[in-house]
């Protein structure tokens, strides 16, 4: 069966920061874009020039176009977008790598490749056409990012989250050589520095990066529903800002350090706002262990081990949330197990709790530990999670046979394992509630079993 996007946990990002972050990605996406796209108009459009700030034609036209090309790869990576939109959003990823290596490779061995000016003549400039070496880097760094943008796990995530980390990093310490006069964190020279427009698009594609990736990586943390995720969201902002008032304070305070003041202050901030961003993602972590540990104890059923009915309800809304928002068909199966009540009359309840323990472990084998399966008491059993029909059948069939193999393993049973069943599945563009969808499941179930009891007796169907 397809597995779902996130696994169910309190690290499981909040469907309504992600929708926030969402109209907040958009937004600077537009921005960027706008920007980016002037800047390129003014370059191929001379009449247009005169409208633009003065120091507009530091943002060279190979810079607008990685922009440009950063904000459609992010873009067209969002959820639910096809495979092939993720195709081209790869493809447009390494041509920014390529451009900006390419600019890399122009100050590294002083050569010109000739692409600096290839869309518009710079005559004024020391170097026509060549974006800055920083933004060079900048460039090449989130280009490799969003050619793996969505990686979930192993080395890969891992070096997608490291890189992305780097980029916050880099736009940090121009930002912050901007902010304190530090001219060499940001450019070469005042002809060959990172153009204020430059800088904001850079800003604006770096948080953006960063949220994206928060969907898929370590930075997951910072959009979580649990108690370390709305730590994280509190306390991320001071540790980003704090830094760069303190140490606007200690320029004021004229406070003596080995290097020029103003670099020293440039690069303490921006080392000690990412040391306050890593510090913020380890508490919180372990905040979110506590988290989990604590609520284990009220959401496991004691003689199962499976959710019991409010670890299921809490858990089950949160997937389904996020399956509607990621489209996805959603089931919720009910499942009422027989001869429940003769077991425990005849045999005992001790071979009664058997029997229920039993049930727990096929469904639990059954489904995908990220789908959700839960006793809500008595003899009754849910299980709920993102599938289609393909899937669920799979699954039935699995269920079915599992069932068959373990009564044919012992033929001499007196009450053979047999349950009614009562499956729904609400489509991806649905607005049912999860209590309809487990009502409709409920009234499926019982119908069931009133049939089994009509033809003679329960057995699985």
């Amino acid at each position: 069966m397809r597995q779902p996007a996130q696994p169910l946990s309190s690290e499981q990002p909040d469907p309504r920061v992600l929708s926030l972050l969402g109209v907040v990605q958009a937004i600077f996406l537009a921005v960027a874009g706008g920007v980016a796209g002037l800047v390129l108009i003014a370059w191929l459009v001379p009449p247009f020039a005169p409208l633009m700030p003065n120091f507009w034609n530091l943002m060279k036209v190979n810079t607008t176009l990685m922009v440009l090309g950063s904000a459609i790869a992010i873009f067209l990576t969002q959820p639910r977008r096809s495979a092939l939109s993720l195709h081209i959003a790869r493809v447009i990823a390494i041509v920014v790598v390529c451009l900006a290596a390419a600019t890399l490779a122009e100050f590294a061995f002083h050569i010109n490749l000739h692409i600096d000016t290839l869309f518009a003549a710079d005559a004024l400039s020391p170097i026509p056409g060549r974006p800055s070496l920083q933004t060079a880097i900048t460039f090449v760094v989130a280009g490799i990012v969003l050619t793996n943008i969505r990686a979930r796990k192993g080395l890969l995530s891992l070096l997608i989250d490291s890189l992305t980390l780097l980029l916050s990093l880099l736009v940090l310490t121009f930002f912050s050589g901007f902010m304190f006069g530090a001219l060499r964190l940001y450019g070469l020279s005042l002809q060959t520095r990172v153009a204020p427009p430059t800088l904001l698009c850079m800003f604006l594609l770096a948080v953006t990066i960063f949220n994206r990736r928060a969907e898929y990586g370590v930075f997951s943390i910072l959009v979580g529903g649990g108690i370390g995720g709305r730590t994280a969201r509190l306390a991320a902002p001071w540790a980003l800002v704090l830094p760069f008032t303190l140490s606007g304070a200690r320029g004021l305070l004229q406070t003596y350090t080995p290097l020029p003041e103003e670099y020293s202050l440039a690069l303490t901030a921006s080392i000690m706002a990412i040391f306050g961003l890593c510090l913020i993602l380890v508490l919180s972590r372990r905040v979110n262990r506590l988290e989990h540990a604590i609520r284990e104890l009220s959401l496991r059923d004691e003689l199962t081990g499976i959710y019991n009915r409010r670890g299921f309800y809490l858990l089950a809304e949160q997937a389904y949330l996020l399956a509607q928002r990621a489209g996805a068909p959603f089931f919720v199966l009910f499942v009422d197990l027989d001869y429940l009540k003769l077991i425990n009359d005849a045999l005992g309840h001790e071979v009664g709790s058997e029997r229920l323990k039993q049930i727990a472990q096929i469904l639990g084998k059954t489904f995908r530990e990220t789908d959700v399966v839960g006793r809500l008491g008595g003899d009754e059993f849910i299980a709920a999670g993102r599938a289609d029909a393909l899937d669920l059948h799979v699954a039935m069939a699995r269920l079915e046979d599992t069932v068959a193999a373990l009564n044919r393993a012992d033929p001499g049973q007196r009450y053979p394992i047999s349950f009614s069943l009562g499956l729904v599945v609400s489509p991806p563009a649905s607005t049912e509630t999860l209590d309809s969808l487990i009502e409709r499941a409920d009234a499926v179930m019982y119908e069931a079993k009133r049939t089994k009891k009509r033809a003679g007796g329960p057995t699985l169907a």
